[in-house]
């Protein structure tokens, strides 16, 4: 996609809202459970991926939504973050709100509850991103809109099929030692030290841990996007490195950010039908 090859306003001029997350299946997943949602298309309709040039993420539209995914990771849900704000500006987007769904490990929380994250701390419990520019280390802000999560809080008690609660969400750079974890191919600690750990984080109103919430609060709030993130947790990490849950009771987890953000998606549209 380009400026001198597309018509990027007549493509993505009237998108409102961005749901992305890690996988390019799970988002196509909810381009088709929007679509049906919505009532905007035939669910059983082929979505092209706009993005089918590149494999680094795939790319899904229907009407005012636009589904991304992200890989995982901070870097790379950071390279597609900076490509899809330069096209919501060269598109000439307004309003847009831009949430991530997905997965991560909950602490002291029952497997199937969604977090909706009120702060997205780092591996020392503080609210903040660090990236290293021109040799020089930059701290951004990693605070997400109170409002959407509390808006988000309100469209799950209306539903009322599943547990949401809004807390910080630990963001780390690895899946094994950065977690806590004891399963991976190196560990330097003991379950002791775990425990204390992962208790730490609870003390500090850690409620799941996944890794990328703290690169999307901070470039989101860098360029005026309203954001929120909506991850359901698969595990309590207290009790445990791997998953217990059979395949189909997580594909039934995985569904409920989808199932929540739709919901809202649908909330809003209908409340702008009624005022216009």
């Amino acid at each position: 996609l380009g400026t001198e090859t597309h018509s990027l306003q007549d493509m993505f001029g009237d998108v409102k809202f961005v749901c992305v997350g890690g996988s390019p299946w799970r988002m196509k997943a909810f381009t088709e459970y929007i679509a049906a949602e919505l009532g905007m298309e035939d669910p059983k309709s082929e979505y092209p991926n706009i993005c089918a040039g590149t494999d680094r993420y795939a790319m899904y539209k229907v009407g005012p939504v636009l589904s991304v995914s992200h890989g995982m990771g901070i870097p790379s849900i950071a390279i597609m973050l900076h490509e899809l704000i330069k096209l919501l500006y060269h598109a000439k987007c307004t309003d847009v709100t831009i949430i991530r769904i997905g997965t991560s490990g909950g602490v002291g929380l029952d497997p199937g509850t969604v977090v909706v994250t009120k702060q997205s701390v780092d591996p020392t419990f503080q609210p903040r991103f660090e990236q290293v520019i021109l040799g020089k280390t930059v701290v951004r802000n990693t605070d997400l809109d109170q409002s959407l999560a509390e808006e988000l809080l309100q469209c799950s008690k209306e539903l009322s099929q599943f547990k949401t609660v809004v807390g910080n969400t630990m963001c780390t750079l690895d899946f094994y030692e950065g977690q806590a974890r004891l399963d991976g191919a190196f560990c330097s600690y003991t379950e002791e030290d775990k425990q204390d750990y992962l208790n730490k984080a609870q003390e500090a109103g850690v409620c799941n841990i996944e890794m990328e919430s703290s690169v999307f609060a901070a470039m989101c709030k860098l360029s005026g996007l309203r954001a929120a993130v909506v991850c359901v947790t698969l595990l309590d990490r207290l009790k445990g490195d791997q998953l217990g849950s059979s395949h189909e009771v997580l594909h039934s987890y995985q569904q409920r950010p989808q199932i929540l953000v739709g919901y809202y998606i649908k909330k809003q549209l209908n409340a702008k039908a009624k005022d216009s």
